[in-house]
């Protein structure tokens, strides 16, 4: 009777588990992710390896700039405040040198949770290191619960292409902060047509921001441009909003 039991209840469970397709979007990953030392690519909000090319009049918070390449432009209309535009000098140098170790040490850390062939969007993440094969996909929402911890951090390694659809958010809740998100790309990054972004991109090819997408957080090529069509974007910032907008409200 027991065992009759048992069975009972095992295959009651299996039919459940089929029926809502499998487990839920709510992840509890293991928090064992660290935040890299970013040292002086830190000052950057934009940074390539070829060329870093801006269309549109967004406003940009923090360095820009270039190295090896000698190509920067669309500043104006571009704006940046509260940085310095550096091509190809001792400080655009550095910051890609630091830049390629912070790389070198995401991509080292051992995954909590294998994402592979799955989107983005929908998902609930607590801290964590979250592994894709290959490619990766947002299209929709992503949610990035800290649980109250204001040092959890989340970082996402693709083996290959990070690619989100119009209209994508990445969000952070309960004291989580932006900051604290890293994505380390094989190749190349692509944020779709007004796409509100956060965290760190450490993309070893190619970084795109489609028309009016948004970043708080920074855009880091290693070895390859940074094209971004700012016409109707958000300010583009390496630091959370809230600091940013907090002098003008006291005023």
């Amino acid at each position: 009777m027991g065992k009759l039991k048992n069975f009972t209840i095992f295959f009651i469970l299996t039919m459940l588990f089929v029926l809502v397709g499998g487990p839920s979007l709510d992840v509890l990953a293991s928090p064992n992710a660290v935040a890299p030392n970013l040292g002086s690519a830190a000052s950057f909000v934009a940074l390539a390896s070829s060329t870093l090319t801006n269309t549109g009049s967004g406003i940009f918070y923090g360095n820009v700039g270039v190295s090896p390449g000698t190509s920067v432009t669309g500043f104006p209309p571009g704006t940046i405040i509260s940085g310095t535009i550096h091509i190809a000098d001792a400080v655009a140098a550095q910051a890609q040198t630091d830049a390629n170790g912070a790389y070198v040490n995401l991509a080292g850390q051992a995954c909590s949770v294998d994402l592979t062939d799955q989107d983005l969007g929908g998902m609930t993440l607590t801290s964590g290191v979250y592994c894709f094969d290959t490619s990766a996909q947002l299209t929709g929402d992503l949610v990035l619960d800290a649980q109250g911890d204001p040092l959890a951090v989340w970082v996402f390694q693709m083996g290959s292409t990070l690619t989100t659809a119009s209209a994508s958010t990445v969000t952070v809740i309960n004291g989580g902060q932006a900051l604290n998100v890293f994505w380390q790309v094989g190749s190349s990054t692509t944020l779709g047509t007004g796409t509100r972004f956060i965290g760190n991109i450490l993309a070893y090819a190619s970084i795109t921001l489609d028309t009016g997408a948004g970043l708080t957080g920074r855009a880091l090529s290693l070895n390859g441009a940074v094209t971004m069509d700012t016409t109707g974007s958000p300010i583009i910032t390496n630091i959370p909003l809230l600091r940013l907008y907090l002098p003008l409200i006291k005023r």
